[in-house]
């Protein structure tokens, strides 16, 4: 597979003019409180497991509209401490799977939290256990032209309400230290976390990998990959929604949100990757704090969207442990994908 996209100087200068809807931080500023007014503590129900070294607990948490979201929390076995805490989002079409399958985060010595994404769960790895109870108009299968009609009605209002939301939830736990929250996450979990963070105060940093939702214009119809190309097999029935189509996802590009962050950011891209072009992630990267935040990136040069895997995350570790050490109260908080 060839090189498709710029080249690394001119990905490196990328700050395209992104389509930003006038009401973009009242419109997120209704949602959230909406659903905060709503929400009720989590609960959390010890699971008993053959992990010995970790703490596992079976999370619900209030969602957009009250709504219950499912996740995992996983702590290093016996801590009372307030800790540093990692949550993570998932990739397109997973869902939170199994406790297991996730240690990395705890055997560093963080807790770690695993949002489930409303809906999803049934397309790879092992399930997940959150529906999503509201309904939309016409779309195309899979998650992204469910509700393109309306923002209010569009699927990742809820998404990036819930991301906000298990945040806040997080933070209200005893074993975590609520100063020392950063995001992170893979693939759709990268988007989620880039809105986690333009929408969230107070995180110690960001970790979008090879993010998806982001300059959403440049990329439905740039590759032919789903899940973009699912916007694209929408619009050529519906002909005439583009305009429409494309003014809902305005209130819902990574760039948007990646200007409004105030956290750091450790983002990661895939040069090779035809799923989240090179451009979008660099786009939303260069738009982080519109400039004034640090936000560095790797590059992973002869890589499609799986990027850098387990290389990655070592660096991830790294630049977090830097994070913390450097900082008197800092906050993690992580998403994966």
């Amino acid at each position: 597979m060839p090189r498709f996209d710029l080249q690394s100087a001119e990905l490196r200068a990328y700050r395209p003019d992104v389509a930003e809807p006038a009401d973009f931080d009242a419109f997120w500023a209704r949602t959230l409180a909406e659903s905060r007014a709503v929400a009720t503590p989590p609960r959390l129900e010890r699971v008993d497991s053959p992990l010995a070294l970790v703490d596992v607990f079976d999370v619900t948490f209030s969602g957009f509209a009250g709504d219950p979201v499912r996740g995992w929390l996983v702590v290093p076995a016996g801590a009372s401490a307030p800790l540093p805490t990692v949550v993570e989002y998932v990739g397109y079409g997973g869902g939170r799977g199994l406790p297991h399958e996730k240690l990395a985060w705890a055997a560093a010595g963080y807790v770690h939290f695993v949002m489930d994404t409303r809906g999803q769960g049934s397309a790879w790895g092992t399930g997940g256990g959150t529906p999503d109870p509201h309904g939309t108009g016409p779309s195309f299968p899979g998650f992204m032209t469910r509700g393109i009609h309306d923002p209010a009605e569009y699927y990742y209002r809820r998404v990036f309400t819930d991301a906000v939301l298990a945040i806040d939830a997080v933070r209200s736990l005893e074993v975590v230290d609520e100063t020392r929250v950063a995001v992170a996450g893979a693939s759709q979990g990268g988007g989620i976390s880039i809105a986690a963070a333009g929408l969230s105060e107070g995180l110690v940093g960001a970790l979008p990998e090879v993010p998806f939702l982001c300059e959403f214009e440049r990329a439905v119809g740039f590759t032919d990959r789903d899940p973009y190309n699912e916007i694209v097999r929408f619009l050529s029935v519906h002909r005439d929604a583009a305009e429409q189509v494309f003014s809902t996802l305005s209130y819902f590009d990574g760039v948007n949100f990646a200007k409004r962050a105030t956290a750091p950011a450790h983002f990661s891209v895939a040069l090779m990757d035809l799923t989240c072009p090179p451009s979008t992630v660099y786009a939303a990267r260069n738009h982080w704090g519109h400039g004034a935040v640090d936000a560095d990136i790797v590059d992973y040069a002869f890589n499609d969207h799986e990027g850098g895997q387990g290389v990655h995350w070592q660096r991830q570790a790294a630049w977090l442990a830097e994070r913390l050490a450097s900082h008197a109260a800092p906050v993690i908080a992580s998403v994966v994908d």
